[in-house]
């Protein structure tokens, strides 16, 4: 469904370090908005829903809605440390077109 870098991994490790809570999810999805129609999201959760699809990817509890889940299918997350426009990253084979900043997409 979704990979996760080998960078955002080690990022997404660290900040849930941070929650301190053993049932801590990441979140990822899709909601309509932003330049291009569509955009991505993405949280901690400690709950999940019953329209939620859980994966384990690299050791990480990852949430996906059933509906974002059509939008994410082999999605790749990356992290990167840039000095301009660091950060997450989705790498979306989905998407037909994508904003300059890269957070949303068209599919």
């Amino acid at each position: 469904m979704i990979t996760l870098t080998e960078t955002a991994a080690r990022e997404i490790n660290r900040l849930l370090k941070e929650q301190d809570h053993p049932e801590t999810y990441l979140r990822i999805g899709v909601q309509g908005g932003g330049c291009s129609g569509l955009m991505y999201n993405m949280k901690f959760d400690r709950q999940t829903g019953e329209f939620d699809k859980v994966f384990d990817v690299d050791g990480i509890k990852v949430v996906v809605d059933i509906k974002s889940a059509l939008y994410l299918k082999g999605t790749t997350l990356d992290f990167t440390t840039d000095l301009t426009g660091g950060g997450f990253k989705f790498l979306n084979p989905n998407a037909t077109r994508s904003c300059g900043c890269g957070s949303s997409f068209t599919a």
